[in-house]
């Protein structure tokens, strides 16, 4: 349960590797989050995240095996999970694939695969943690999405095309849950330097994952249902899902 001041105690990353995870969950901890679960592929790589978080004063962190891609043991997951460490304050969705050169029509599979993972693979976990939120009568599920899926572009259209369905379920999941005690946060930033965009130059208007943490976090406090970082991202957006097709299908990084 949140504290007498309504800070975060307890924390399920899904993709604890993410630097945009580990981020967040360095502020959160500095914010009296106690307990923390960080899962990923290889919990063995979450060692060092772990120990970090337990110097900045965590008193539990717990590293797990998920796997997006294993459609079929996500329930059993969210139930070993939230039956080891009870009440879960906040559960926050930062895996994915970018899909970096990823050319669709020469490698199709390629292409289905980071489908599966980004949207299949998040939709999958998202609903049983969805579930379990609501029986426990509150929590929120913090999801990352991507300005790259609110207008779709050609060079990168696998990857924004999945987040845009990711976004749209969280959206649509979140007014099913009004009422319930349990909020859906979507996170849109845009270009973030990190290990997945790394030599790629920097679009116009990024941030950095601090930036993104502290978005984050004040989403959280404010129960927004959707947060864009940097926030000037919304008024560019809205132009650009205006904008011709025409005059569209000519931007390109």
């Amino acid at each position: 349960m949140r504290d007498g001041l309504g800070s975060v105690q307890s924390v399920l990353v899904l993709g604890g590797g993410s630097e945009l995870a580990l981020a967040t969950m360095r502020a959160l901890v500095r914010e009296r989050a106690r307990t923390v679960v960080l899962a990923g592929r290889r919990p063995s790589a979450l060692r060092a995240a772990a120990d970090e978080l337990r110097r900045l004063g965590a008193t539990t962190v717990d590293t797990v095996a998920f796997d997006a891609d294993d459609l079929p043991g996500h329930e059993a997951f969210v139930t070993d999970v939230f039956e080891r460490h009870g009440h879960i304050d906040l559960v926050l969705v930062a895996f994915g694939l970018l899909g970096r050169d990823l050319d669709p029509l020469a490698d199709p599979k390629a292409a289905v695969g980071l489908l599966h993972t980004n949207f299949l693979g998040a939709a999958s976990v998202i609903l049983p943690v969805a579930r379990r939120l609501v029986e426990q009568g509150q929590g929120t599920l913090v999801v990352l999405s991507s300005v790259a899926g609110e207008r779709v572009r050609k060079s990168n259209l696998v990857y924004g095309a999945s987040k845009a369905a990711l976004d749209a379920f969280c959206q649509g999941l979140g007014d099913r849950l009004a009422g319930t005690g349990v909020g859906v946060l979507v996170v849109r930033p845009g270009f973030v330097p990190t290990r997945m965009t790394a030599g790629m130059p920097p679009a116009p208007l990024a941030t950095t994952p601090e930036a993104v943490a502290e978005a984050i976090l004040g989403g959280v406090r404010r129960g927004a249902h959707t947060v864009w970082v940097p926030p000037a991202l919304r008024v560019v957006m809205s132009g650009l899902r205006h904008l011709p097709r025409a005059a569209f299908r000519r931007i390109e990084r």
